[in-house]
C-alpha cells in the first residue's frame, strides 16, 4: 500500500512549490485580467481563471498527502495536462479568440512551456510514489 504522505517528501518539496506558485500567479493573474480587461478576450481570462483553480487543487492536495487527496491530486494534474494540450493547440488554430495569453495557451510558452511539463512531472511523481 502507498504513503500518502510520500508526495511531500523529497522532490515532491520541489514539485508542491512550482504548483503553489503557479497556483498564485494563475490566481493573480485571472482576478487582475478578469477585473480591469474582461471584455478584450473574456475566454481566454476564464480559461485562466479555470487553471488557477486546478493549480490551487493541485498544490493543496500534493501538500495534504492523504489518500483522497492524492486522487484529488491526480483529477486536477489529468485535467490540468488536458487543458494545457487542449487550450494549446486551440490557442494556434483560433488566434483570434486569444488575443491576450493565458497560462496554457500556446502551451504555456508564456511561462517556459513549464505548464506543458508540470502535469507530467506530477503524474510521474504520484505514480513513483503510490509504489511506497
Amino acid at each position: 500500500m502507498a504513503d500518502p504522505s510520500a508526495t511531500r517528501h523529497g522532490p515532491g518539496r520541489i514539485l508542491i512549490l512550482v504548483y503553489g506558485v503557479f497556483a498564485l500567479a494563475a490566481t493573480a493573474r485571472a482576478a487582475v485580467q478578469i477585473a480591469t480587461q474582461f471584455s478584450v478576450a473574456p475566454v481566454a481570462y476564464v480559461l485562466s481563471a479555470v487553471a488557477a483553480i486546478i493549480y490551487c487543487a493541485a498544490t493543496f492536495a500534493l501538500a495534504k498527502a492523504t489518500v483522497l487527496s492524492r486522487r484529488v491530486a491526480t483529477v486536477a494534474i489529468l485535467v490540468e495536462l488536458v487543458g494545457v494540450i487542449t487550450i494549446g493547440a486551440f490557442s494556434y488554430a483560433v488566434p483570434e479568440d486569444f488575443p491576450d495569453a493565458t497560462v496554457w495557451s500556446h502551451f504555456g510558452q508564456g511561462y517556459g512551456f513549464v505548464p506543458l511539463v508540470l502535469p507530467v512531472l506530477g503524474l510521474l511523481w504520484l505514480r513513483r510514489t503510490a509504489k511506497g
